[in-house]
């Protein structure tokens, strides 16, 4: 979709992962709440929209690599002072991709990053008590072979 050249770090990795697991409707109601105070700083759209990229698999057998298919992603590019944001999120939500790609370039460029980082704090907590309570429903479903 995009030949953006991309180099991030770890922390920004977890953040992007975070923010694009959270749901649509919150990421977006917080992007929008924070919109004032990030305008004056010069926000540009560089690029919003939808399209299609090849999702890679690998056969465990023998480890070759395919492909499974095409998955619709959006893909969002914005300026916000000296800092570029960047997202590609599964799904045809232009919106939610603008508002992650924001919220990046407002990491990126130290702008209100201590209410960003409790913001995707909060979310991570939140899918990691998601996680936990899906394991515990699938571990409930175990069946042990030996007992049979």
């Amino acid at each position: 979709m995009s030949n953006v050249e991309c180099r991030m770090s770890n922390a920004q990795s977890e953040w992007l992962t975070a923010l694009n697991r959270a749901p649509a409707e919150e990421v977006k109601a917080f992007a929008e709440g924070l919109l004032p105070e990030l305008e004056p700083h010069g926000l540009q759209v560089l690029g919003n929209r939808t399209g299609l990229v090849m999702l890679p698999g690998q056969d465990t057998a023998q480890g070759a690599y395919f492909h499974l298919g095409e998955i619709l992603v959006s893909e969002a590019r914005v300026k916000l002072g000296d800092a570029e944001g960047y997202t590609v999120c599964l799904g045809r939500n232009l919106e939610q991709a603008l508002a992650v790609a924001i919220l990046d370039a407002a990491m990126l460029g130290g702008l209100h990053s201590e209410l960003i980082e409790t913001f995707v704090n909060q979310q991570k907590a939140d899918q990691e008590a998601a996680d936990v309570r899906l394991l515990r429903q699938v571990e409930a479903t175990r069946v042990e072979m030996e007992t049979f």
